[in-house]
């Protein structure tokens, strides 16, 4: 006969789909009890009625228990947490930081936040945004990805998201797609329609998406921007003073005149420039020639003028090749990093990934725990 400590263990290796955390440390086990059979039956809380992800963690809790010695069968019995239980968690996972506080804005985190940019439309910023951001959750770290482009929104639909946030009192809980936790405003807006909004409105759900949202330790953020130098892109340099500029262009000349505006912001706001990703570089034939589309050298030449303009090196990331497979991948909700990871231009994308995981920490706003003589 199993006992209910075994159990309880075999319960602390479930991690709740949304939050990332044993079911365990959330107070989500009402109870648990054993027949002298071994028939157990497991009761669990929702954070809230009807949570999305109720059956997936009804298999997980169903499949750890039945792995405990002497279990000859299992039930799991879904409940939903009362007001005052929601509370608790939400008191519990925010700790003591105020509730509006950007958790990335603080001194002591350790979350680097990259914030990709282009000066115009067409140039698959979104697609290099999410291919990047699931080449560093597959090689191990937590990422998340906001969706910042409020006009424009298209993440979701690349990433293969289809639940909705889940929402505990005030706190918002991102769903996840390979590995990756997403928001965006196309998960509150009904079927395709369209958002209307004026600067200070950006500015609002910006700042809602950074405070209201439960991210978890997160070591990297993604933020997807719309084209241009417009609100969000100010709204992001004051909400996030910390955070990184990567610019997104292709070899045309024209598209890398804009881009260079887009990253000529970087000057105004003091914000550090990682480097500049050149996509659609090329078109590989079947012969193995390469068919330059849109011409060549446009992101060296971005690269080039953002080092003059900023006084600082702004290197040329990588090169990412034009390939039919890249746009298949974000219509279907599978990225080409993970669908194809041996074309070329998933490499690419890998290797710019890389590259940004490697970086050093910034010391811009950390403490350096010094004291005056």
């Amino acid at each position: 006969m199993p006992s209910v400590e075994s159990i309880t263990a075999a319960l602390r290796t479930v991690l709740d789909p949304e939050i990332g955390k044993p079911i365990t440390e959330l107070d989500m086990v009402e109870a648990v009890d054993v027949s002298v059979d071994g028939a157990v039956r497991v009761s669990i809380l929702l954070t809230v009625p009807g949570c999305p992800m109720k059956d997936k963690l009804a298999h997980d809790v169903g499949a750890a228990v039945s792995a405990v010695e002497g279990v000859t069968g299992v039930e799991v019995v879904l409940g939903a947490m009362t007001d005052d239980q929601r509370a608790a968690l939400s008191a519990k996972l925010r700790g003591v930081a105020p509730a509006k506080q950007i958790p990335f804005a603080q001194p002591g985190s350790q979350t680097r936040v990259y914030a990709i940019a282009s000066g115009k439309g067409g140039v698959g910023k979104s697609s290099v945004t999410v291919n990047l951001a699931c080449a560093l959750a597959a090689s191990g770290h937590a990422v998340g990805v906001l969706d910042a482009d409020i006009y424009g929104f298209s993440v979701p639909r690349m990433l293969g998201v289809a639940a909705a946030p889940t929402q505990v009192q005030n706190m918002i809980l991102p769903p996840a797609a390979h590995g990756v936790k997403v928001i965006s405003i196309g998960m509150f807006t009904p079927g395709n329609s369209a958002v209307a909004w004026r600067g200070p409105m950006l500015h609002r759900v910006l700042e809602q998406f950074l405070t209201d949202v439960f991210w978890g330790e997160l070591d990297v953020l993604l933020l997807d921007l719309p084209p241009g130098t417009g609100d969000v892109a100010i709204s992001l340099a004051q909400l996030l003073p910390a955070s990184e500029l990567v610019v997104v262009t292709t070899p045309q000349v024209a598209a890398g005149e804009v881009a260079e505006r887009a990253g000529s912001i970087a000057a105004q706001t003091r914000q550090q420039i990682v480097g500049v990703v050149e996509n659609m570089s090329w078109l590989e034939l079947p012969d193995g020639q390469r068919m330059e589309l849109f011409g060549s050298g446009g992101g060296q030449a971005v690269a080039d003028s953002l080092t003059a303009l900023t006084g600082a090196k702004v290197p040329l990331l990588g090169q990412v090749p034009l390939d039919p497979r890249v746009r298949e991948g974000g219509d279907d909700g599978q990225p080409v990093v993970l669908a194809a990871p041996d074309l070329p231009a998933a490499k690419s994308l890998r290797a710019i990934a890389d590259a940004l995981a490697d970086r050093a920490g910034s010391l811009v706003g950390k403490p350096l725990g010094l004291t005056p003589a």
